[in-house]
């Protein structure tokens, strides 16, 4: 197993809090505003679709304020109505993200370096923040290998998947500072995705610490049946672990030693490169 030659930092960024409708009686605050962001705060990688009735327990509103306010996100745009009248997020929510994610350089900085590891190995590399108890990509490249298009899943810029399924997601909760960590996992539901989706949080307790003292991690058909990755650090400035990049694969393209002992190296140059970008020196 690869390591990275770096220790894991102690310091980690700020839970983001649960969403709730504010009540706020300041008359400069917009409570119609507020609402509808708490709405879109609802939405998670646990829960991509939620109805009206949902919607409206999570927040403590009224089911006809709720349907008010849902229907005029999705005539905006953040919100779109989906099958038994489900709404999930819509493009101008992802647009946000992504904004987000462009301002600060990120993006523009990793899509060279992971174009580059996608043509020197010929498999899908990625990268990705946390967002609670879900990873949210900020860029990926795709492989063009025959067969390779049955993992990509339709993943993209902005999509967003299960912490706990993911090798980018174990390795960001890893290294989390323990008392935030603790926290979303206690609120984590641990569905099952693949067939080796862990499931018990004691499972998932000792594969982070395993995680945290490797600063590697590893997916052997956690996500979906037929698909592994590895994934890789990437730091900022102080040290943080701010986003994590991957490589994935088909099982039957590449045997998950081989992902690990051949192709791990590529990917932690590219973390390591990528963390340079960012102003991360090692040893210094």
């Amino acid at each position: 197993m690869p390591r990275t030659r770096v220790t894991a930092p102690k310091a980690a960024r700020p839970q983001e809090s649960a969403p709730t409708v504010p009540n706020l009686r300041e008359s400069r605050y917009s409570q119609s505003l507020e609402r509808g962001l708490a709405i879109l705060s609802c939405y998670t990688a646990e829960r991509p679709t939620m109805g009206i009735a949902d919607i409206a327990d999570a927040l403590g509103m009224s089911r006809s304020t709720t349907h008010r306010y849902t229907i005029t996100l999705v005539a905006l745009g953040y919100l779109e109505q989906g099958p038994s009248r489900k709404y999930r997020l819509g493009m101008r929510a992802t647009d946000l993200g992504m904004s987000v994610l462009n301002s600060i350089g990120l993006r523009e900085q990793s899509r060279p370096l992971l174009a580059e590891l996608r043509d020197r190995t010929g498999y899908s590399a990625g990268l990705s923040i946390l967002d609670g108890v879900a990873i949210l990509y900020v860029d990926r490249a795709r492989s063009f290998r025959p067969g390779q298009s049955k993992l990509e899943l339709g993943l993209h810029p902005g999509s967003r998947l299960p912490a706990h399924a993911t090798a980018m997601g174990k390795l960001l909760l890893a290294n989390l500072a323990e008392s935030e960590r603790e926290e979303l996992l206690s609120d984590l539901t641990q569905t099952k995705h693949g067939p080796n989706t862990i499931t018990s949080k004691r499972a998932l307790r000792e594969e982070l610490q395993r995680v945290r003292e490797e600063q590697f991690a590893t997916n052997d058909e956690e996500l979906a049946a037929g698909l592994h990755a590895i994934a890789a650090p990437v730091r900022d400035s102080t040290g943080v672990v701010v986003a994590a990049a991957s490589m994935s694969a088909h099982t039957s393209a590449i045997s998950s030693g081989e992902l690990i002992d051949a192709l791990g190296p590529y990917l932690i140059s590219t973390a390591d490169r990528l963390s340079s970008t960012l102003g991360y020196h090692d040893g210094e």
